[in-house]
């Protein structure tokens, strides 16, 4: 059975990511393209229709993952052989250059193999629709109801360099376009007067040569690590973290850059070092960018951010006259409240956000470039920056906790958090208990502790946030305790 989470489809590579599901995926997805032109016929006519279906492209892009083109080749000769006509980027690509790319052909949909910042065993395909937003959660249903309905004698194909010379795959290079659309969304002349000293991480995956472009026409002096093609990412997972950019963290202060700059597999995610060798937790990133475009670029704009995810964002927004939205955790509702609500930046605590008039999904690239902008426009140091916002609006602190389990204790966490609906009993009042994803606990001191199993992984996860490193600690061990839980090697065993 293939189902979509709240980043794509991820599976094991050999159990589940295995040719057979990625080609039975992709005949899916292109019967469900042509159902949704099955229906316009019927709304718009069938003149129209034809026409929109005869021009019907889809882009197809990869990242370095064992599989990545393997399988982005697969799925070429799959749609090709439906008669949908696919444009290939022709080299290893990052997801936000993809999405961009959607949106800037026009085309109502995408594809990205890529399984992000998991680690080096899985891969998977990220759809998009159009706009470069990710697919929503009807579009996925819908595309799961069908797939898990096929059988392989069910899949159309052609081989590779017969789509290519019928001309229904075509290899493009979107680089420079989108490279160019950044550099004009930014504010370059105020890079270069500052000629700052960078050190890039893109943790062995596909960010290096677009993000090193971007600063190196800004007049940014650049230096590179972990770039090789590995497919393991070097034995470490590829997320940007307090816990995996030692290295990065190290060198900034030995050889003192003035920025370190992680991004994670697929380029979506943006990890930061500052220029004292602090991790600048994602939360913290969001919180400067939503307050650099109200006090210093004077954009007037809410925020729209998911359910654990500071809660700082609320006060700089009340501050300036504006609504922080809460949204649940899967990055198409950030893009979707950002739509609804007009909102100016949107984002989560695992690394991704997004700013208004961009493509409507994460991209490190865009958001690396935007904090360099940050530095040189306001001539501060971001530890000085992050001062300024913490003086204005107090500190808040996250603790964020990940248990792997077997199938029964799953079942039984979920009984108990979602079936009895239990708590544990605290000390603080409670303003109220959301169950819209996941079990979240508001407190009267601005407080919050949320309980949720990932939508990507294996896990369950327990986030939290109070005033003091205290504060959270004792919430988050009184969950954990509450839960039955305790953390071995990345694992959660019964007490």
């Amino acid at each position: 059975m293939i189902k979509f989470g709240t980043g794509g489809w991820r599976a094991i590579i050999g159990e589940e990511f295995t040719k057979d599901n990625v080609t039975l995926l992709a005949q899916g997805i292109a019967l469900y393209i042509r159902n949704q032109i099955e229906e316009e016929k019927e709304k718009d006519g069938k003149e129209k229709a034809k026409k929109e279906y005869d021009e019907l492209g889809l882009i197809v892009g990869y990242d370095r993952r064992f599989l990545s083109k393997r399988a982005a080749m697969w799925i070429s000769e799959v749609l090709a052989a439906n008669e949908i006509t696919v444009y290939l980027i022709q080299d290893i690509a990052p997801t936000p250059l993809i999405m961009y790319t959607v949106d800037d052909l026009k085309l109502k949909y995408g594809i990205a193999v890529t399984a992000s910042h998991n680690s080096y065993d899985y891969n998977g395909i990220k759809l998009f629709a159009g706009g470069g937003r990710d697919a929503s959660l009807e579009t996925t249903e819908q595309i799961e109801k069908i797939v898990n309905a096929l059988t392989l004698k069910d899949i159309k194909e052609m081989e590779f360099e017969e789509g290519i010379s019928l001309g229904k795959i075509k290899e493009i290079d979107p680089f420079n376009d989108y490279i160019d659309n950044i550099l004009q969304d930014i504010n370059v002349s105020k890079i270069k007067e500052r000629r700052l000293k960078i050190l890039l991480d893109p943790m062995y995956g596909v960010a290096k040569t677009c993000l090193q472009t971007v600063l190196i026409t800004a007049r940014c002096s650049i230096d590179v690590i972990n770039d090789r093609h590995d497919p393991l990412f070097g034995g470490r997972l590829p997320s940007p973290s307090a816990g995996t950019l030692n290295k990065l963290r190290d060198m900034v202060v030995d050889r003192k850059y003035d920025l370190g700059i992680a991004t994670d597999g697929d380029a979506d995610r943006l990890g930061i070092i500052d220029e004292i060798g602090n991790f600048i937790h994602p939360n913290d990133i969001l919180v400067l960018l939503y307050y650099y475009l109200l006090e210093y670029k004077g954009i007037k704009g809410g925020v729209v951010r998911n359910l654990a995810t500071t809660h700082l964002l609320d006060r700089i927004a009340i501050d300036y006259g504006e609504v922080c939205y809460e949204v649940p955790v899967g990055f198409k509702h950030i893009s979707q409240g950002m739509e609804e609500h007009g909102a100016i930046i949107g984002g989560e605590s695992s690394g991704g956000l997004t700013i208004n008039g961009r493509i409507r999904g994460k991209d490190g690239i865009y958001s690396a470039s935007l904090i360099v902008e940050l530095i040189c426009v306001t001539n501060k140091r971001l530890s000085e920056l992050l001062a300024e916002i913490h003086n204005k609006y107090g500190k808040m602190y996250m603790e964020e906790r990940n248990y792997t389990f077997s199938q029964k204790k799953k079942e039984e966490l979920y009984h108990l958090l979602f079936v009895e609906k239990k708590l544990p009993i605290y000390e603080q009042p409670i303003k109220k208990i959301s169950y819209e994803d996941g079990m979240k606990i508001y407190f009267e001191n601005d407080g919050w502790i949320i309980a949720r199993f990932s939508g990507t992984e294996p896990v369950l996860r327990i986030y939290a946030e109070m005033e003091s490193g205290l504060e959270v600690s004792k919430i988050t061990d009184e969950m954990e305790k509450f839960l039955n839980l305790r953390r071995k090697d990345g694992s959660c065993e019964e007490l």
